[in-house]
């Protein structure tokens, strides 16, 4: 008979994403440097957050963040959802709060494929009756 034993993780893993772009979000209870991209930061921006004080655990955790593709918008919206979807790998509790204001809920907008005959997705080139 093997026994489980109850092993602490390390870091909680969350994805996000948004148009383009990919973010791979972990959060770790210890107190380390955040990084973005392997840059660190000293403190969270704004947008990042909100996505903690809308949940009450302020300055508990270092993130650990990288983020591939997109613009600087949509890599802002894919780390919010992928530190929401990291909270609830720690705490299940916390996913009603967080779907209620629209954390974990994906933004399926992306950019519509050029069409043959057409100069970019809808641009058609001019037309001349006669």
């Amino acid at each position: 008979m093997t026994e489980t034993k109850n092993v602490k993780r390390q870091y909680y893993q969350g994805t996000g994403r948004r148009k383009r772009t990919v973010a791979t979000v972990r959060i770790y209870k210890s107190k380390r440097t955040s990084t973005i991209n392997k840059k660190e930061i000293d403190n969270f921006d704004k947008y990042i957050e909100d996505v903690f004080k809308s949940v009450g655990m302020d300055s508990k955790f270092s993130i650990s963040i990288i983020t591939k593709g997109g613009g600087f918008s949509s890599q802002k919206d894919a780390i919010t959802m992928g530190i929401a979807r990291a909270l609830v790998d720690y705490d299940e509790t916390l996913k009603p709060t967080l779907r209620k204001l629209g954390y974990l809920t994906r933004d399926s907008r992306e950019k519509e494929r050029k069409k043959p005959g057409l100069k970019s997705a809808r641009k058609a080139p001019q037309w001349s009756k006669r």
